[in-house]
């Protein structure tokens, strides 16, 4: 995104900064969305690419709250991504103006639709097989899931497979964590 902001002009950032505020706020953009690429020289990719950077990188700063993101850190950040210092100001207002209240509620508001599990139930469940060859106990782990939609699923997960999820998950979560944690001392710097 940044290689494309050092060639566009402020008021045209101006007109895409507005457009990506617009539809966080949950308003319809296509139309306006149109008229800036009518009105301006980018191609459909650059205007593309130029939304989904800004809109991500809004959506990003709206999730700290106000109390652990400052204004210094946030500028010194957009200015190690490349972002322009005329830009830099007008990304800034946004996050930190008057606008921000109305963005994170609406943020709030949007995860509420997903449907999210209502009811987990587990358990173990034991395979008795016997043959006059063989004689094995081959444990599974049998899980419910419900869901505030009403759809209900239920699977079964082999032992073997189940701790390599476990693991993996725990991994996975270790590095978010991880991720966090460094993205947060950067920004209280």
């Amino acid at each position: 995104m940044a290689q494309f902001l050092g060639d566009l002009d402020r008021t045209t950032f101006r007109k895409l900064l507005k457009l990506v505020v617009s539809s966080q706020q949950g308003k319809d953009y296509r139309e306006t969305m149109q008229c800036l690429g009518a009105s301006s020289s980018l191609s459909e990719e650059w205007l593309g690419a130029l939304i989904a950077g800004t809109h991500t990188l809004l959506q990003q700063a709206l999730r700290f709250s106000s109390p652990s993101l400052k204004s210094d850190a946030f500028k010194d950040q957009l200015q190690e991504l490349a972002i322009p210092q005329d830009l830099v100001g007008d990304l800034t207002s946004v996050v930190f103006g008057g606008q921000c209240p109305l963005l994170d509620s609406v943020a709030q508001q949007e995860g509420d639709w997903l449907p999210h599990i209502a009811d987990f139930r587990w358990r173990v469940d034991v395979v008795i097989s016997t043959s006059a060859l063989t004689h094995s106990l081959q444990p599974s782990i049998l899980i419910q899931l419900k869901f505030s939609d009403g759809s209900a699923y239920r699977f079964e997960v082999p032992t073997a497979k189940f701790q390599k999820l476990h693991y993996n998950m725990t991994l996975v979560l270790k590095e978010m964590a991880d991720l966090e944690r460094r993205c947060e001392c950067r920004l209280q710097d």
